[in-house]
């Protein structure tokens, strides 16, 4: 790995895009420590840890990477941007011109592309008002500014959280666009690891034993070490299906009669289900925050945490994985490619015999990836119920599948990268 590493410095080009994404990842931290405007950082952050701030407001925190608890300029972070995507997902299914623009190409793309943007300003706007009327409120006891009249302060705050939704969503599509792998996943990426030793430093001092302390969080880190070989191991896992092409004269060459086979990952959905149903589980807080309601907070926190938490999180990550599935691969637009390849799967008939085995096939694969995501996701969400540690909510299966399965996609782009450079890349 390290060679990889050192070789990736040496193409001139990839190395331009690693310092770039770099350069970025930086100024967005930066961005998460920048207070807005007409409020007292320090004051804040102590606020926000003695205000009880329930499970919900915890985990929108380490999302933003402790922007939230500082009620800094990236504090609404980048669930917007997401929630807007899973937005204009289901709307491709629901919505004919949606659909059509889906499958106009290029051109399709940017529409789409363009409305996601709008919406993540709207969505921005919603949040950046509940933040505002949340702090306002006795829970935090907060003191904004009194140099300039209060409405001022208010339009300041909720422009700059929105502006900074915007920044963030520009920074990841630069990323994507110039740097190296998925810009909008990265931020996450960056957000929890950035977490990582403050919570490592919380597991050992909360103890009034610090050797005990210091015992459990070893443990704890011994355990996703061990962990974490088992969950690329899925990650990287395929069932191949044998594809056979007949043989065919092309002028006056003979083309055809080799085999190959078409992969099917495990998880081909990757980390995507986990962030999709972290967003619309911790979404009910965003609203909560909005109308500063009791009864919608006492909802959003039941929701956040202990059963009913745990059987949504399942289930929306399992359906998640079929629904992203379907998204991505076509059956139909498979077995037609094949046809006109001249290539067929051993024992089944070209054209809707083919179209159901693969469709099959998927929804076999799927299943048990997706099982096995929401059950990574879950079991540390119930030791944390228990045992309150910060250190397995920093390292709970959610933080760790992103955390694995980004930089499993990152590292396969700078493979990809390096071999076109005659490199040995890091898969062996």
């Amino acid at each position: 790995m390290l060679s990889a590493i050192v070789d990736a410095f040496k193409v001139a080009e990839l190395r331009k895009k690693i310092l770039f994404t770099l350069g970025i990842l930086a100024l967005y931290r930066f961005g998460a420590y920048l207070p807005v405007p007409g409020i007292p950082f320090r004051q804040f952050a102590d606020a926000f840890a003695n205000s009880g701030t329930g499970v919900s407001m915890t985990m929108l925190d380490l999302f933003t990477g402790g922007a939230l608890s500082h009620f800094s300029v990236f504090s609404l972070g980048i669930m917007p941007y997401i929630t807007a995507s899973i937005i204009m997902q289901l709307m491709q299914g629901v919505i004919p011109a949606v659909g059509r623009w889906a499958k106009d190409g290029e051109t399709g793309r940017r529409k789409i592309t363009q409305t996601t943007r709008y919406l993540t300003l709207g969505l921005g706007l919603i949040n950046a008002i509940g933040y505002l009327l949340l702090f306002q409120s006795p829970a935090y006891g907060v003191q904004f500014s009194t140099e300039v009249p209060q409405w001022l302060t208010s339009v300041i705050v909720v422009f700059t959280l929105v502006a900074g939704t915007g920044l963030i969503m520009w920074m990841g599509e630069l990323i994507t666009q110039r740097g190296i792998g998925n810009g909008m996943s990265l931020i996450i990426f960056a957000s929890i690891v950035s977490r990582v030793p403050s919570s490592i430093f919380s597991s050992v001092t909360t103890n009034s034993d610090m050797g005990t302390g210091i015992a459990i969080t070893v443990l704890i880190v011994a355990v996703v070490l061990i962990a974490i070989p088992l969950i690329i191991f899925v990650e990287r896992a395929q069932r191949r299906i044998p594809v056979n092409y007949a043989k065919r004269m092309q002028g006056r060459r003979m083309m055809g009669g080799q085999s190959t086979y078409i992969p099917f990952k495990v998880n081909a959905a990757g980390v995507i289900p986990i962030i999709f149903a972290s967003c619309l589980i911790y979404f009910p807080a965003q609203i909560a925050a909005l109308f500063n309601v009791g009864w919608l907070t006492a909802l959003s926190n039941a929701i956040s945490t202990g059963w009913l938490n745990w059987i949504l999180t399942l289930l929306l990550i399992v359906f998640f994985a079929y629904f992203y599935t379907s998204m991505v691969f076509n059956p139909e637009e498979t077995a037609d490619n094949l046809r006109k390849q001249g290539g067929f799967i051993p024992g089944i008939r070209p054209g809707t015999a083919t179209v159901a085995y693969i469709r099959n096939v998927l929804r076999r694969v799927t299943l048990p990836g997706g099982i096995f995501i929401a059950l990574i996701a879950v079991v540390p969400s119930i030791l944390f119920y228990f045992t309150n540690n910060q250190l397995i909510q920093a390292f709970g299966g959610t933080s760790i599948l992103i955390m694995i399965g980004v930089a499993l996609d990152t590292m396969t782009k700078v493979e990809s990268q390096l071999k076109m450079h005659n490199y040995e890349g890091f898969f062996k």
